[in-house]
């Protein structure tokens, strides 16, 4: 004999979705917290140290490295000195107002450095400045 509670069959279960907007908002809080972009990586460098300077806008600036080999980097791209007018001519004529940022690190031979500099001239890439770490009390970065 089977005995019959009175249980019922329901419909479908039912989820509530009250909360939702709730539970979207903190993820997209959490992925915006936690999201790491990437940055410009270039070779590494010893920067010397300044005790002035100021910024430039990033769209406006194209960075040159050089290390202490003499290795020279444009926007992440390891190239020879006889590559640069190329690159910087075609730069330039996208954007006239092109500022080149050199970021050399402080036992790089000035040798390469001017023959840079050189190169940079053949295109009229002549908007250049050294980036540099501003230091202010030796031993404490801002």
């Amino acid at each position: 004999m089977a005995l019959d509670f009175g249980r019922t069959a329901r419909g479908e279960p039912y989820i509530p979705s009250a909360s939702m907007g709730d539970i979207v908002f903190l993820l997209l809080i959490f992925f915006m917290v936690t999201t790491v972009f990437r940055e410009a990586v270039g070779l590494p460098v010893d920067l010397p140290r300044a005790e002035a300077g100021e910024e430039g806008e990033k769209e406006m600036i194209s960075s040159i490295f050089i290390d202490r080999l003499g290795r020279i980097s444009v926007d992440d791209r390891l190239v020879q000195v006889r590559h640069i007018p190329d690159i910087f001519g075609a730069k330039l004529a996208d954007n006239p107002q092109l500022i080149v940022a050199f970021k050399t690190d402080a036992h790089t031979p000035y040798e390469v450095v001017s023959e840079v500099m050189e190169q940079l001239k053949e295109v009229n890439a002549v908007r250049v400045f050294f980036n540099n770490d501003i230091e202010v009390n030796p031993g404490t970065k801002y």
